[in-house]
């Protein structure tokens, strides 16, 4: 929005061309969802708490979660609230890549209030059901990838980069929409899974944003893209804009995240953001640096799966409990040791993937 008014103000006070810096806008991006979210914080938690809508806490889980049995939830609406404001104001609406994204954060945030609304507030301890829930994430996530092939105008938008490996680079041609239709929907539920203490999805969720957002950037500027050999992508570095708001939006988030919690992500928050994260990777055509930069989400995936399986197959479990933070709490892990833990490693993935940059 600002950058219209920019173009529009300019030729008569000089001062507005600054709207058309994309650093600018992303700083500015940054602070502007970190000041929403700060601003409205403090009024969500409030009418959360008025209206009862708190977390369910399994009897047979961690018994330090007991003490979180009632915690305001569905905190994630505060996030997608600051993210949409933010980039709207301060991203090129003209920028097909920008709507997509907000396309996809808005629609999977869409389909966590509805679970989140069906468990905490109809007290339907089901939630919505995991057949429909995984209906709507494939619809959104398939009208999402049919989009992007269909607008695409640029070879490099479905082609497959292999990273570290400068020479492999694979055609999907029609493919490209099944790998973006798995990513977007996979990397939704693998942050959703992570979901689980405090501040341990959201941390991560920044890091990997901030990095892709960098991606981005780098792509959508042709020299740099050429010196680095990465996909150059004309209108990818808009969503660098996005990719600030969402760091802005976490970190006011963290503020009341933070343990021990005064607020809950809930899938509001957990299937948008990490949603928007592989559609980002699939933009940037970076979607095996974002099975790097999350490994802490794959690990948690992983888990779950080989604890299902297991547990069907044998009757017998693998880990004490799935996902694999909670298997490490029943060993003894203080929650903040878990945390800071997975956030460590999650740094230490994200320096590797931004590594596939030069070493190629």
């Amino acid at each position: 929005m600002f950058v219209l008014l920019g173009e529009y103000l300019t030729p008569i006070f000089s001062v507005f061309n600054v709207f058309q810096y994309l650093t600018f806008r992303t700083i500015a991006g940054i602070l502007t969802a970190l000041f929403i979210a700060f601003l409205l914080g403090p009024y969500m938690i409030r009418k959360l708490k008025t209206h009862k809508i708190g977390q369910v806490v399994r009897d047979d889980g961690p018994e330090t979660h007991l003490s979180k049995r009632g915690t305001p939830t569905m905190g994630g609406a505060l996030i997608l609230v600051a993210i949409m404001l933010s980039t709207i104001l301060w991203a090129d609406l003209r920028n097909r890549y920008i709507w997509v994204v907000l396309f996809i954060t808005f629609s999977f945030g869409i389909i966590g209030f509805i679970d989140d609304y069906k468990k905490l507030v109809l007290k339907d301890a089901k939630g919505l059901a995991s057949r429909y829930k995984y209906l709507g994430q494939s619809i959104f996530g398939f009208v999402a990838a049919v989009f992007l092939y269909l607008t695409a105008t640029q070879v490099a938008e479905t082609q497959l980069f292999i990273p570290f490996f400068k020479n492999f680079v694979f055609d999907l041609g029609e493919g490209f929409i099944i790998l973006a239709y798995f990513v977007i929907v996979g990397t939704s539920n693998a942050v959703n899974l992570t979901d689980g203490l405090d501040g341990l999805a959201i941390v991560p969720t920044m890091m990997v944003g901030v990095a892709l957002g960098l991606f981005a950037y780098l792509s959508g500027h042709a020299e740099f893209s050429r010196y680095l050999m990465i996909p150059s992508l004309p209108g990818a570095g808009e969503l660098l804009v996005f990719c600030g708001a969402l760091l802005g939006a976490g970190l006011g988030f963290l503020w009341f995240n933070t343990h021990p919690a005064e607020v809950f992500m809930g899938d509001i928050g957990s299937l948008s953001l990490g949603a928007a994260l592989g559609v980002i990777a699939v933009i940037t055509r970076q979607e095996l640096v974002l099975f790097i930069m999350g490994g802490i989400f794959v690990v948690e995936t992983v888990s779950v799966i080989i604890q299902v399986a297991s547990f069907k197959l044998f009757q017998k479990r693998v880990f004490l409990m799935a996902p694999i933070h909670h298997h490490f709490e029943k060993k003894g892990w203080k929650e903040p040791q878990i945390v800071v833990r997975f956030w460590i490693i999650s740094f230490v993935l994200v320096l590797i993937g931004l590594a596939s940059l030069k070493l190629r």
